[in-house]
């Protein structure tokens, strides 16, 4: 068999495979692994640097999938090259990530071969894609972070950051507004390292792209100044490798290769159509289109002797000749630079360096108190000296969610400067929120901010961040009526349960300054789980901690700050944010008319979910019935806490343009409001 004949053995394979699995799971997309077969192979066995034995392995290339409904290109591959399985610790488990069983199972409950890409779930995987555009926006992130642990570790002859990125992307990638955001941001950072091939098969799910998309996508990409490469055939390995050297020649700007395929290729009847698209070929077609690869017709899940040994003597000789190398480099780095060896080691495995947390700010109480963005930005920046690879930025609000990096030497990422800390995303949240997921990804400790209410913009991506079980920190300033005068589109009201409702996003609204602190400390501890917070943008009393409870309890996600003497609680009063001040003040007045009454602030239901029943039956004991909850927000979700004999004031309606105070008195967030329900809810009126 010529070399050749083996590489379209190989290819086929893929081709067959993707038939075969969609066809049993009676659903899934066979027409673009049909499609992109040749370039799957030509990429992974002959260009990229990864190691199928060690798949986490710092200095691998990253592929990404981002049209993530061919995940069968991508089960396939993992197979063939035998990739190993690394469990969340980090440790090769010793067995295959995805077996031949898993792809006869595809898309069924438990198998290593799911509908789409998961990135906690597959070893092998970069990134979870499936939502298009997600996994292009978070390429870029991949790219930006390679440029930045480049600046900060590579030493002259120790180049131990040189990956490359490439993505695969579709039609949806591209007409989606975050695919765009995100390639904007990449032309203007000059991203040498990233590369996307897109594949250019005219079709959708309704049909030809004519119907919607009738763009000059080469010269869309030349304006955001990317290089913009063409290969007229899918098939043909050659010219792939040709664009693909092209690329890594390529200096000043990332690369787009658009490369002309037939959706459904092989498919005498569904070949560039929708049908070949969404659903199996059906049995019949399957035969068909094996027997114009020259494939036994009633085979199922064939793997040709040689394929795999093929993939051993490409990628898996490459990549590992390419990790022993790494790994020596690595070694002799240690021997000279010790201190940033060690930051390597431990950035990879999400560990903290000693000392993280030394100087943390405590704020002195103070009636006048400080907003909770401010509060924010001198944590961070005492953070971010203390980690150095804590970075981020801001959707262009930095001076206003005040997560601008002011020490010296954080400086500003840019094209000439790729070792500053801050990141300026634009007017960008969506694509901000799928970089920040691109950071965490390839191990920084990253944030992203911009305005609560435009944490809308950025939702897809932040949850994905909770799918995929990253570290990342999304920093909201603005968390309520605290705009003000800008009126109900820029007051957020059903933001805070909404993202409450995201499972495993750790969502924090802090209620004074030591509270900010606090959540910062919990956060930062975090590794595997993302955290959002919610910061006020006007000044909150930073409380007499003397006085009421320690603000560690956020650490607990609800605690009690105050009781009144003489006995248990007749009321509870809880609370998060800029409304614990209220319940705090109408504690103290209600205490002056001999009413037992306990603050409980709850910067966060999620963690206090997690804490033993014990503990939350201690702050919110179950004999007592009488509740009343405070929030500038919806109430929605708040019954769990105060109960069928609870009350919440909340908002029920959007908010409207006008001075805080002006709608604090008309939403009823007043203390004396407080004290009136409270009242009203024992009788004592």
């Amino acid at each position: 068999m010529t070399s050749d004949d083996l590489d379209q053995l190989a290819i086929n394979t893929i081709r067959t495979l993707s038939i075969d699995a969609v066809q049993q799971a009676k659903s899934g997309h066979p027409g673009t692994p049909m499609a992109l077969a040749p370039l799957v192979y030509a990429l992974w066995n002959r260009v990229l640097n990864f190691d199928p034995k060690d798949p986490i392995w710092p200095g691998r290339d990253r592929f990404v999938l981002s049209n993530g409904h061919a995940s069968m290109l991508l089960w396939s591959v993992l197979f063939l090259t035998r990739t190993q399985a690394v469990n969340a610790e980090y440790e090769n488990l010793g067995k295959p990530s995805v077996t031949l069983d898993d792809i006869r199972h595809f898309r069924q409950l438990d198998s290593k071969a799911p509908g789409h890409p998961e990135y906690h779930w597959v070893s092998g995987v970069e990134t979870t894609t499936g939502p298009l555009g997600q996994g292009i926006a978070t390429s870029v992130g991949m790219a930006i972070a390679r440029k930045w642990l480049a600046s900060r570790y590579n030493k002259p002859g120790f180049d131990l950051f040189d990956y490359n990125v490439y993505a695969i992307c579709g039609d949806g990638c591209l007409m989606e507004g975050v695919g765009s955001e995100a390639a904007s941001l990449a032309g203007h950072l000059e991203l040498d390292d990233l590369c996307w091939i897109y594949d250019n098969n005219h079709i959708t799910i309704e049909g030809k792209t004519s119907i919607t998309f009738t763009e000059d996508v080469a010269a869309r990409f030349l304006a955001y100044r990317w290089n913009v490469l063409r290969v007229g055939d899918a098939n043909d390995l050659g010219r792939i490798e040709d664009a693909l050297e092209v690329f890594r020649k390529t200096k000043g700007r990332p690369t787009l290769i658009i490369l002309d395929s037939h959706i459904g290729y092989g498919s005498p009847h569904k070949i560039d159509t929708a049908a070949a698209h969404g659903e199996p070929l059906g049995e019949d077609e399957a035969r068909l289109t094996k027997r114009a690869y020259g494939w036994p017709e009633d085979a199922k899940f064939l793997v040709p002797d040689g394929v795999m040994d093929a993939f051993d003597k490409g990628i898996g000789a490459r990549g590992a000749e390419a990790r022993r190398r790494w790994e020596a480099l690595l070694a002799d780095y240690a021997k000279q630079f010790p201190d940033l060896a060690r930051e390597i080691d431990q950035m990879q495995r999400r560990e903290l360096p000693q000392g993280w947390d030394r100087n943390l700010p405590t704020f002195k109480a103070d009636p006048k108190g400080i907003a909770g963005r401010d509060a924010s930005g001198e944590v961070l920046n005492v953070l971010a000296q203390n980690v150095p690879w804590l970075l981020g930025g801001s959707a262009d609000l930095g001076s206003s969610n005040k997560t601008t990096l002011k020490f010296a030497g954080a400086g500003d990422f840019e094209p000439g400067t790729p070792g500053g800390r801050n990141f300026h995303f634009g007017i960008r949240e969506h694509a901000m929120a799928a970089i920040v997921n691109g950071l965490s990804l390839s191990k920084l400790r990253a944030f992203g901010a911009t305005f609560f209410i435009f944490s809308d913009y950025a939702r897809p991506a932040i949850r994905l961040s909770a799918i995929m079980e990253l570290p990342t920190i999304f920093v909201f300033t603005h968390d309520a009526m605290g705009d003000g005068e800008d009126g109900p589109t820029h007051q957020p009201v059903e933001q805070l349960v909404s993202l409450r409702a995201v499972p495993g996003l750790v969502m924090l609204r802090p209620a004074d300054a030591n509270e900010v602190t606090e959540a910062y400390r919990y956060i930062m501890q975090l590794r595997h789980q993302p955290a959002a917070l919610a910061l006020s943008r006007q000044p909150l009393p930073t409380f007499d901690r003397t006085k009421y409870a320690a603000a560690s309890g956020v650490a607990k996600g609800a605690y009690v700050m105050a009781d009144s003497a003489g006995g248990p609680p007749e009321i509870i009063l809880i609370a998060s944010g800029s409304e614990v001040a209220l319940i705090v003040q109408a504690h103290e007045t209600l205490s002056a008319r001999g009413i037992r009454s306990r603050v409980v602030s709850m910067p966060s239901w999620d963690i206090f979910e997690h804490q033993p029943q014990s503990y939350r039956e201690q702050v919110l004991p179950p004999g007592v019935k009488t509740r009343l909850a405070v929030e500038q927000a919806s109430a929605l979700g708040w019954e769990r806490y105060v109960g069928d004999n609870g009350r919440v004031i909340g908002m029920k309606a959007f908010g409207a343009s006008a001075p805080l105070k002006e709608l604090q008195r008309k939403f009823g967030f007043e203390p004396e409001k407080v004290v009136e329900a409270a009242l009203q809810m024992l009788g004592r009126q």
